[in-house]
């Protein structure tokens, strides 16, 4: 499996773009105690190894459901004549009474054989993990109470479940977080059973992004007036769309989707607040509307001194801005890649050598917790209001974590 990047171009193979979905969420590290269980080999008797995830922080217990949403006012010739822009996004929130309700897979399982076959794997191989989502369960409600709502958006040739461990804590402390699959880039599974891969016919770019998550804004705001945006009409969880309090929206992505963040930020004003995990800001045109709402980035190789995009793009930042690096951080490690990808590694008899090349040299459990514990201040602060110290200059909790001035 090719070592790619999933950056704001294309650039890429279709092989080495799935090698970078995979590199995105595939496994658990190996001898990290008390945060999940350990791999083992798949063997003829005990079937194929289920990948895990660690567990969110909140209090909260988690649900999500799948929406299918078509954007009627876009064609799409990649599906065929007269067909339009089809998406599937994912809802997490905090839940209620979740115990008849089912753990929701990291992916669709068509999905996930399509996702390792492609990158040259045994289709079998593997599980994809369970999130700690139920499926479909109630909302959890407290009166008088709406709840802040972010947005997600992937890195390219991706998917939407490559942060799930950044997703599921916020919505275990009290989010409903709406993660966006960019069909066509990156791997995804329609109700009917269709899936979808990256097309280099596709005019993938951090713009066509952009467009597709202002659409999914739009559904959000029909399902907070009372609507039910599914084109298949699925039934939806109890008290979802009165959950929703769309005054307080947020958004943020890996890579191409921290690009898109910055662009949505620039063209809406629906969104309070941004977060750009190793963003590259490439696009054309650039990302160089001023922004006055807050925005922090985190990076890791794609750093202001590395990228004069990156570079150029802070200094359109007017309000309340931050850059932080993790030292040894990589492209994907602030993802579900690092926890996951050493699972991987046992289960298929990765080298030692080529594992570090993928993940490098960032302690998975540390980044784990870095991956929950900055986007949760950044949001508590910009859309709860809800002051703290950890994104008031460095910490004694996480040395790795250095802000740039």
């Amino acid at each position: 499996m090719p070592t790619v990047k999933a950056l704001g171009g294309r650039g890429m193979t279709r092989r080495g773009l799935v090698g970078a979905a995979l590199a995105a969420g595939v496994g658990v590290p190996i001898g990290i105690a008390g945060v999940a269980g350990r791999a083992t080999a798949a063997t003829a008797d005990s079937g194929p190894v289920r990948l895990t995830l660690p567990r969110p922080t909140g209090p909260y217990r988690v649900g999500t459901v799948p929406l299918h949403l078509v954007d009627r006012s876009r064609p799409e010739p990649l599906a065929g004549p007269g067909r339009h822009r089809e998406l599937m996004v994912s809802v997490w929130y905090p839940a209620r009474n979740v115990q008849r309700y089912p753990l929701a897979p990291w992916m669709t399982a068509g999905s996930m054989r399509m996702l390792l076959d492609s990158a040259g794997f045994d289709p079998d191989a593997v599980l994809a993990p369970l999130t700690a989502g139920h499926e479909g369960a109630p909302v959890l409600r407290h009166p008088g109470r709406r709840l802040p709502v972010v947005l997600y958006s992937h890195g390219a040739g991706s998917h939407r479940s490559d942060t799930t461990i950044v997703v599921q804590e916020l919505a275990s402390h009290g989010y409903v977080v709406v993660t966006v699959d960019h069909t066509y880039d990156g791997f995804g599974e329609f109700p009917d059973g269709r899936v979808t891969v990256q097309e280099d016919d596709f005019d993938a770019t951090p713009w066509t992004y952009t467009r597709d998550v202002r659409f999914v804004l739009d559904q959000i705001a029909d399902l907070a007036a009372g609507g039910n945006p599914d084109v298949d009409h699925a039934p939806l969880p109890a008290g979802l769309g009165a959950a929703l309090d769309l005054n307080r929206t947020g958004m943020f992505g890996w890579s191409k989707g921290g690009t898109a963040t910055a662009l949505t930020m620039g063209t809406d004003r629906r969104i309070r607040a941004g977060l750009s995990i190793d963003g590259p800001m490439q696009s054309q045109p650039l990302p160089t509307t001023d922004l006055y709402r807050p925005f922090m980035l985190m990076t890791a190789e794609l750093t202001r001194a590395a990228e004069p995009a990156v570079a150029e793009f802070f200094t359109h930042l007017r309000g309340w801005r931050l850059d932080i690096q993790a030292a040894e951080a990589l492209h994907s490690s602030y993802g579900d890649n690092q926890w996951l990808i050493p699972q991987l590694a046992r289960v298929v008899g990765m080298s030692d050598e080529e594992l570090a090349s993928r993940i490098g040299n960032l302690d998975p459990a540390r980044a784990v917790r870095i991956g929950q514990a900055y986007p949760l201040a950044f949001f508590d602060l910009h859309l709860r209001h809800r002051g703290g110290h950890l994104l008031s200059g460095p910490s004694r909790a996480f040395p790795e974590v250095r802000f740039i001035p």
